[in-house]
């Protein structure tokens, strides 16, 4: 992922609060992911106008970490979820 890098979530893929389990859900047809709290605040942040340093300055400033931590965090999980198509890349 790269920094000028634009993360969206593609058609038919969306965040969801679960109130059943009480948990934040990615949802895609015929698939789902449970989130834990810092996938959600990664993906809470993804909009489809926000550049990954965008994203990453924005959680850095939110949770007083570097940006540099954030930054390889925040790729290796949204790689991985590009990788099982949950997430594009303009």
């Amino acid at each position: 992922m790269e920094g000028a890098d634009i993360p969206c979530l593609p058609r038919g893929v969306r965040l969801h609060h679960d109130k059943v389990r009480d948990a934040w859900v990615l949802l895609a047809p015929e698939r789902a992911v449970r989130l834990d709290p810092i996938g959600h605040a990664i993906l809470s942040r993804v909009d489809g106008t926000a550049s990954f340093d965008q994203i990453t300055a924005d959680l850095a400033a939110t949770y007083n970490a570097p940006q540099e931590q954030i930054a390889g965090d925040a790729a290796g999980f949204l790689n991985a979820l590009r990788e099982r198509l949950f997430l594009e890349v303009a």
